[in-house]
């Protein structure tokens, strides 16, 4: 288990796996916030999120989940989106603009993570994961072209899925789409969430997937 410490008082602690889209996701909102926390890192594939320690911390044994004051903890990944992002340019005020980031946030957990972010786990991650999940590869194919599609068309005509800007939204939805290429998704198929995936890449203090924040420190 690694930990990950920034100097500061009264910060937060992450609980986080490295190649996790969900755990990316608030790795790279905390960055584009500039907020710093200290990191732990946990390998569900070596089942350290269902120790009896971390299941007293979360019974459902998921990461990430935050510390967000000593002995409380905050679960899912776009819950905790919205906690550190309130108050943001991340995280839009009006009444509509925060349906739609939840409308595009919910989503991303129906309709894009359940394909991608499984295929993702299965085809990258897991060592076999290919042949122990050969009867489900057509269906994840099929769902998240799919979602990919509904993304396509709405990027068409939006630089941003919400208030012409980056939101939490796009941060959802960045995680798995930008990896999808690595578990048997073509994205030459669709230009425009190219051009978006690039944008996102562009905005002030994003960092890619595999950033380690001592890294940063030590530099």
């Amino acid at each position: 288990m690694c930990v990950l410490i920034h100097e500061g008082s009264g910060m937060y602690t992450l609980y986080s796996m490295q190649r996790s889209g969900n755990s990316y996701k608030v790795r790279l909102a905390l960055a584009r916030l500039g907020i710093p926390y200290r990191q732990i890192e946990i390998d569900i594939l070596q089942g350290e999120s269902r120790t009896p320690e971390f299941l007293a911390k979360n019974p459902s044994g998921h990461v990430p989940l935050l510390e967000v004051a000593p002995g409380r903890y905050l679960a899912e990944s776009n819950a905790i989106l919205w906690y550190v992002a309130g108050g943001s340019p991340l995280a839009p005020e009006d009444k509509i603009s925060r349906a739609e980031v939840m409308q595009w946030m919910f989503f991303e957990q129906n309709s894009l993570e359940p394909y991608i972010g499984t295929a993702f786990f299965w085809l990258a991650l897991v060592k076999g994961g290919r042949e122990l999940q050969q009867h489900s590869l057509e269906d994840w194919l099929e769902n998240g072209y799919r979602a990919l599609g509904v993304m396509e068309t709405h990027l068409a005509k939006y630089p941003f899925f919400v208030a012409n800007r980056c939101t939490i939204a796009d941060i959802a939805l960045y995680a798995y789409t930008h990896v999808a290429h690595e578990c048997d998704f073509n994205l030459a198929r669709f230009p425009n969430i190219r051009a978006w995936l690039r944008r996102i890449e562009s905005e002030p203090g994003h960092v890619p997937m595999d950033w380690q924040p001592e890294l940063e420190a030590a530099e």
